[in-house]
C-alpha cells in the first residue's frame, strides 16, 4: 500500500497540530505555510478529517482547527481509512467485497488467502499506532540528531 499525497499532507498537518500547546486552534493559512502544503488542498483535507471526527474547528477570532481528541487516542489507521478508504491489498477483501476478475473460487484462491494475512497485519499495525506515537518517534529522532557530534574536518 502506498499512501496518497493527501494522506501524507494530512499526517504532516496532524503532527503539527498535535505539537501545539494546549490544543490551541491553528488557522489553515498558518498550517499550510508551516508545513508547506497548498492551502486549497489542505482545506479539503481538514474538512474530511473534521467530518471523520479527528479534528474540530472554531470560527471567528481565536478560531481554526485543533484535534478533536488527544493524540494518543487517534490511530493512524483511522486517519488513513478516512482519507484512503479501504487498505485492503485486493478488491475481494475490501469493504465493498468486489469480486476479483481473475479469481475462479474465492474460498481456495491462494492470492486472496495470502493477502488476507497481509490485510490483517497492516490493519493491526495501523490501528495500534497513534498520532502521539508518530510525534514521539519524530521528536526522539530529532533529539538523537542534536546529540550527534561530527568530528569530520
Amino acid at each position: 500500500m502506498i499512501i496518497s499525497k493527501k494522506t501524507t499532507y494530512a499526517l504532516k498537518a496532524l503532527h503539527y497540530l498535535a505539537e501545539q500547546p494546549g490544543d490551541q486552534p491553528v488557522l489553515i493559512a498558518d498550517l499550510a505555510k508551516a508545513e508547506n502544503i497548498p492551502k486549497k488542498f489542505l482545506e479539503f483535507i481538514l474538512l474530511s478529517l473534521r467530518k471523520g471526527g479527528i479534528l474540530q474547528s472554531r470560527i471567528g477570532k481565536g478560531g481554526g482547527y485543533s484535534l478533536a481528541q488527544p493524540a494518543n487516542r487517534i490511530s493512524i489507521g483511522s486517519i488513513v481509512r478516512i482519507l484512503e478508504g479501504d487498505t485492503a491489498p485486493v478488491p475481494c477483501l475490501g469493504s465493498s467485497k468486489s469480486r476479483c476478475d481473475e479469481c475462479r473460487d474465492e474460498a481456495t484462491c491462494g492470492i486472496r488467502l495470502i493477502m488476507s494475512d497481509v490485510d490483517r497485519a497492516l490493519s493491526q499495525v495501523l490501528d495500534s499506532l497513534t498520532l502521539a506515537d508518530m510525534v514521539e518517534r519524530s521528536e526522539a529522532e530529532r533529539s538523537k540528531r542534536r546529540n550527534i557530534v561530527d568530528f569530520s574536518i
